[in-house]
């Protein structure tokens, strides 16, 4: 998998949903604050988001609105604005298993209608509304798959705008070296990796590799695939029944012994306990 499809993979449980709607001004919308994340999309009309704290956000049409981190706010027209048709939706993320690239998205991330010309994002948007709005056989699992690639469509979309600064997850995606060493990881996330061999697919020595991963991620290359493995691992024993021995082995742990202390590291309790509330669910 690519890193952001890893990414959302991992952090992503339960069910999204989403709503098709019609609102005659004057009206106000509450959204309080909740775990997860949320999108709101422009679709007729205009409207203000106003998050609980920063600075309100006028929305128009073809405007995406992206709340990475559940933020507490409001939609609201004043009277005499024309109708909003509004497309919106939620998505339960998983807090245990949060990725430094999501961490670090703005409260709000507004894509301007300029920014959501993406042919893909625009396509994935005019299908979901219709789904939404026609109610045809097979729409609730339609809804699903269409929910679930508008969030990395949305995120792709955000990523590879021009408008970041030099470090973070954002420019780390945008180099190619970097990136390249990040989708080596994330494919092949049981090799023993070695930073020589890492810098090798960066094209760069293990120096410039070391220092540039480093100050863009905030990990030290070998630091982060220790810290990716022992993630991908909480995802597999909650959402998977295979043997410990099974995912030690998956994430690149010659022994259950190993993996059992790592794990215990950094998630703070044992890989049997952390999956035991799966299992008695």
């Amino acid at each position: 998998m690519d890193v952001l499809s890893d990414v959302i993979a991992a952090m992503r449980v339960g069910v999204p949903h989403s709503s098709h709607t019609h609102r005659t001004a004057p009206w106000h919308d509450q959204f309080p604050a909740a775990p997860g994340a949320g999108f709101h999309i422009v679709l007729g009309g205009s409207c203000l988001l106003t998050p609980d704290h920063g600075a309100p956000v006028p929305l128009r049409v073809g405007d995406v609105a992206f709340l990475a981190h559940g933020t507490g706010h409001a939609l609201s027209a004043p009277p005499g604005d024309p109708g909003t048709v509004l497309l919106c939706g939620a998505y339960q993320l998983d807090p245990a298993r949060s990725h430094p690239l999501l961490d670090g998205l703005p409260e709000v991330l507004h894509l301007p209608a300029r920014l959501g010309e993406d042919a893909a994002l625009r396509a994935t948007v005019e299908l979901l509304a219709a789904e939404l709005r026609d109610d045809l056989p097979g729409s609730g699992s339609t809804v699903v798959a269409l929910l679930d690639v508008l969030l990395l469509l949305i995120l792709r979309t955000w990523l590879a705008a021009a408008e970041h600064p030099a470090t973070g997850w954002a420019a780390a995606l945008r180099d190619p070296g970097i990136a390249a060493v990040l989708r080596a990881m994330h494919e092949d996330i049981a090799r023993p990796w070695t930073v020589a061999e890492l810098a090798a697919t960066a094209g760069m020595s293990r120096a410039t590799l070391a220092r540039r991963f480093t100050a863009l991620t905030g990990r030290a290359p070998l630091s982060y695939l220790s810290w990716w493995r022992l993630t991908t691992a909480a995802r597999l024993l909650r959402d998977t029944s295979v043997t410990l021995a099974v995912v030690a082995d998956r994430v690149g742990y010659s022994s259950e012994y190993a993996f059992a202390a790592a794990f215990k590291r950094q998630h703070g309790v044992a890989p049997g306990r952390y999956r035991a509330p799966a299992s008695a669910a």
